[in-house]
């Protein structure tokens, strides 16, 4: 059969696909006729475009489209793709296999040369996006600067120039696109969840100052160590002089206290 065609798995019946739009479904005037009770009336529709052609779900089925076993609104077909129409199943054929070079596919632009101080506002730009949190936003601009210790208007200016450098247009989330962009080429990684709690102060000082302490503080004491305690202050009695007398003895309070004789 001369060009492309749609074959029904269960009963074998070819169709040559029409120029145009070609139906399917339950209904009685479809192109494509599937009496499985999960088909839909008019179900889906395959449409060709010159030498291509894509297969679009109609959003009236319960039971959805799917190509080669995954659900679709809308997908190109390729030579022997399996489609399912609920549970029918059905195959095209009679396209053009078309061979593309993975290194064409998957190459990207090079990530810009950056100074260190653009690094810092980049990382310091992903870490909310780069968290476990799901839908968490870039910083802004004012959250860049209080995590850097710089001023607003200094960030704002390193990210004019970081838009030029990653070629982000103007327009609305500016900063989402340049978020994408960083993380997308690999210049940014998420941190070691050892980190992710600590304040930024503490993440930018050096690992080596964290881990000794000042040669000219003092140890600190054990956290389960009490204070010693420190007695209040009580004014001072002049001593008095034992009492003489045959027994030797004097009072202290209620107890009696012997004194040598």
């Amino acid at each position: 059969m001369d060009g492309p065609y749609i074959r029904v798995e269960d009963s074998g019946l070819t169709m040559p696909l029409r120029e145009d739009v070609t139906t399917i479904g339950r209904g009685r005037s479809v192109d494509v006729h599937l009496s499985d009770p999960s088909v839909s009336r008019l179900h889906a529709e395959i449409v060709r475009r010159g030498a291509y052609a894509y297969v679009t779900d109609l959003g009236l089925s319960r039971n959805g489209t799917r190509v080669n076993g995954r659900l679709v609104a809308r997908r190109v077909l390729d030579e022997g793709d399996v489609l399912s129409f609920g549970a029918a199943r059905c195959r095209v054929f009679g396209f053009v296999a078309e061979e593309f070079a993975a290194e064409v596919e998957l190459r990207r632009p090079a990530a810009p040369e950056l100074t260190r101080r653009e690094l810092d506002v980049v990382t310091s730009l992903c870490r909310p996006a780069l968290s476990d949190e799901a839908f968490v936003a870039p910083a802004t601009a004012r959250e860049i600067a209080a995590d850097l210790v710089v001023t607003e208007a200094a960030v704002k200016q390193h990210l004019l120039r970081l838009y030029q450098k990653f070629r982000i247009p103007e327009g609305t989330n500016r900063r989402v696109r340049l978020a994408n962009e960083v993380v997308a080429l690999g210049l940014v990684r998420p941190l070691p969840p050892a980190e992710r709690a600590q304040p930024p102060a503490e993440r930018a000082q050096p690992a080596a100052e964290r881990a000794q302490p000042a040669a000219d503080t003092a140890p600190a004491a054990p956290a389960d160590t009490a204070p010693a305690a420190v007695a209040p202050s009580q004014p001072t009695i002049p001593a008095q002089a034992a009492p003489s007398g045959a027994h030797g003895r004097r009072r202290t309070g209620g107890l009696r206290a012997a004194t040598p004789g």
